[in-house]
Formats: C-alpha cells, structure tokens, sequence
C-alpha cells in the first residue's frame, strides 16, 4: 500500500515535471517570437521544428530532475531544498536541450528561446510542484494518504515524537499509541493509549496495522530496545530508532554516513552546501561592490585620520572566527597609538578619552568598521554574522557564559542579529549571546538581507555606539 502511494506521487510528479517543460517551451517561442516583445531581424521561425525539439526535451528533462535528486521520496523537504535541487536540475536540462539541437541538421535554434524556456521551466516546474505538494498535505491533514505509526517508549523522548507528529499533520504520520513496560495499558499519554508492553509489539502492530514503529527509548533501555528488534526480524513494518541524545544537541543534529556507518552529528552548523555557496556569493558580491563604490569616502577618512593624529590610518587587531581560527581583523584607527599601554585589553567606555577627535565620529557612526569588507572579501568575516572577540575576552566568556563558542559555528560579521537589537557597546553580554545563537540556529539567507536592511536603516546611528 505504501509503496503504491508513493509510485501514485512519483507518477504525479513526473506528469506534473512534463506538462511543465512542455508548455515552457511553447511560451518560450510565443514570447519570443509571436507577442512582439522582441524585435525578429529575420523574420518568424516554423513553430514545427520546436514542436520536434519536445520528443528529445521531455525524457532529457525527466533525467536531469531525476540526477538533481527531484524524484527521490523526501517527505521532510523544505521549499528552499526544492528551490535550490530544481536550480540544478533545470539548468542541467537546459544544457542537454543545447546540446540535443547540435544533433538536428537543417535548422538553427534560437538562443533566446532556450534562455527563456531555463527561465519559464524553473517557474513552472516549481509551481506545479508546490501545487501537487499543497493538494497532499490537504489530503494528510484531512486523513487521506496516511501513515499509521506506534510509538515504543511513553517516556518524555517518546512524548515529544507524538507532539511534533501531532503538530504536522501534513507529513500524513498519525500516531496510534505507545508501548510501554513502565506504564499501565489504557493511560492515556499525549492523547493516545499505552496499548501494552513491549513483548506485545508483533500483536499491537497487527491489530493497529500500523505502517511504521518509532523506538523512543532511553539510553538506559538499550536491553528493551535489543527485544523488540529481535521480534520484529520477521515483520516487514518500517522501524525507526529515535536517539536519546536531545540533552546533548546545541545545534541541529544532522546524519552523515561513513562508510554505511551512520554518524550523529550533534552541533551541526547551518551554513554548509549550497547555503554556504550562497552566503559566500552575497559577501563576495556586496563586499566588492561597497568597497569601489565607498572608495572616495575611505580616501576621506584617511585623510582626516592623517591630519589629526600620528599613527597608521588603518590597523589590525587579532580576533576570532569560524571554528575558533584567529584572524587580523582591520579598522579604521580611531584611538590614540598608546591606548592600551596601560590599561591592557579593555572594553570602550562612553566619553573614553582614548579616542581621537576624528575617532570620535567614526565610532559615533560605526565608520571605523568599514575596512572589515575586505576581511569578507577575503573569506575571513562574513557582512552578517556574531561579531567577533579579541582572543582575550574569548577566553573569559568560554568558562563564564554556557555554549558561548557555539557562535564560532559561523563566520563572524560585520553586523549581527544582537546588532541590530540595539546591543553593542556597554550592553547585557549574557543577552547578546543569547540572540548571537538565535541567529545561528535559526540563519537564513533571507535573515541574512533583513540584518543587512535593518544595519543601513538603524545600527550606524546607535546610542551604544562610542
């Protein structure tokens, strides 16, 4: 039954995948050649011969989504993972379309469609297949498609599988009830009943027809967890084992594999894969734009650095980045040369005399940062990220603040999450790391470009800034 559901979503999406490059094909030629949005020098081509590209397009296309991993059975997809697999896929037809036209002799085909079908393909595709996904969910929640899962373990692991299945009701996963040795049968636990023991796993399985089994179980359970196992060799019921390791995620957990051997990887950063592409091509892009354009201001700020006080215009200062790695991170000199000779490394204060008269405003306005674009366009900062510490204090706050290194899990930034809250300067340090690891657990890209949006209209001119 499971296996039929799945072939009827794959059938689906492979006829959804192929109406969708058929018809990006067709308002490809009609946009380019019949609507008059373009101009045509030689004249309107014959609509058959791009009737006769579809014969090669269509299974190329099937092949390409498929390589991309579109047809792999994912129920835990996001839209973003969709987005960015459809990306690859689309272009990786786009490019087999290309070269299928070397192979059809008599007849030149414009380069302009192609660009437009690349273009109209990945729309399409992605729409058609938000559509069939949406129409699934409405058929999970309204009980149609459904898995039936029993859950072995009423313990608090097993708890919070039932809630989280209870609240997504759009993965088609409806809990039946729980096993459980320590409880009796008939309480009720999430709103479902402990149906017996775990020795009854084989019977509560076949009366319930239960699709899948979750082991919920404590680490201490691992002699329970050996039974039921070794009584379900026989049954063909889809088992999965939820660790016990919740206690210990500080970052979300993700599986690698070695070999076949399953890895658990307990702090997993979230910048990594294409997210990690897509970061560093914002940086890269932003960095080096800002700093030709902000050229003629930078040559300012040298010269009013010069005239004002003696020293270097810019210096470094030894910080730390991703994954603990030191860095010089640069700036624009805003203090006098001797500042710390006697104090040590020490925190700004408001009206800190250190400071220079031209220092004062670039503080003021957070000017004396610019120079960090180049430590993004060197791949060493990030334009968002926690902003990074001396070295110094980083030792301090490790033993003083828990999980304070886990905001070494991305690159620091020019700007940051705390940031743009208002804390900097002389603020709750215990606060701002609290927000710090918000940010990175929760990154985005889209978060990325709210914290730069939010930086330009309100973190150069802040109270804390001194």
């Amino acid at each position: 039954m499971l296996k039929e559901r799945r072939l009827w979503l794959l059938l689906a999406l492979l006829a959804g995948d192929t109406l969708a490059a058929a018809g990006a094909l067709l308002a490809a030629y009609a946009l380019r050649f019949s609507l008059g949005l373009f101009p045509v020098p030689l004249g309107v081509p014959p609509l058959e011969p791009y009737l006769f590209l579809l014969l090669p397009l269509l299974p190329l296309h099937a092949l390409a989504l498929g390589a991309a991993g579109l047809y792999r059975y994912r129920r835990e997809r996001t839209k973003a993972d969709e987005a960015f697999a459809l990306v690859r896929g689309v272009t990786l037809a786009a490019i087999l379309l290309v070269a299928a036209t070397f192979f059809i002799r008599g007849f030149s085909y414009s380069r302009g469609v192609i660009v437009l079908f690349w273009g109209l393909d990945l729309l399409l595709v992605f729409w058609e297949r938000l559509a069939i996904r949406e129409a699934l969910r409405y058929l999970r929640r309204h009980g149609r498609f459904v898995r039936r899962v029993l859950i072995a373990g009423a313990g608090p692991l097993g708890q919070a599988v039932a809630h989280r299945l209870r609240g997504h009701p759009e993965l088609g996963l409806r809990v039946v009830g729980f096993l459980d040795d320590r409880r009796p049968v008939g309480e009720r636990v999430e709103g479902r009943e402990v149906l017996g023991g775990f020795e009854a796993v084989q019977e509560v399985l076949a009366h319930q027809a239960a699709d899948q089994l979750f082991i919920a179980l404590p680490l201490e359970a691992h002699a329970e967890m050996l039974k039921i196992l070794n009584a379900l060799e026989g049954e063909l019921v889809d088992v999965k084992v939820i660790p016990d390791i919740l206690q210990f995620i500080t970052l979300k957990a993700a599986v690698e594999e070695l070999d076949g051997l399953p890895i658990i990887s307990l702090s997993e950063g979230p910048v990594t894969g294409w997210n990690r592409v897509a970061k560093r091509a914002l940086d890269l892009a932003v960095s080096a734009l800002a700093l030709v354009i902000l050229s003629p201001l930078f040559a300012l700020i040298a010269l009013g650095i010069r005239l004002t006080s003696s020293g270097p215009v810019i210096y470094g200062q030894e910080r730390m980045g991703l994954d603990g790695r030191p860095f010089r991170m640069y700036k624009f000199r805003s203090m006098r040369m001797d500042a710390e000779a006697e104090s040590g490394p020490v925190w700004t204060a408001p009206d800190d005399a250190r400071r220079t008269l031209v220092g004062q405003f670039l503080r003021r306005f957070s000017l004396d940062e610019l120079p960090q674009l180049w430590n993004v366009l060197r791949g060493e900062m990030s334009l968002v990220g926690p902003r990074p510490e001396r070295p110094f204090f980083v030792q301090q706050f490790r033993t003083m603040i828990p999980q304070y290194m886990l905001r070494h899990k991305v690159k620091s930034g020019m700007t940051g999450w705390a940031q743009v809250n208002g804390l900097r300067g002389n603020t709750s340090l215990e606060k701002r790391i609290e927000y710090d690891l918000y940010y990175v657990e929760n990154w985005s890209l889209t978060m990325d470009l709210k914290i730069l949006c939010l930086t330009l209209w309100r973190a150069w001119r802040h109270r804390h800034a001194y």
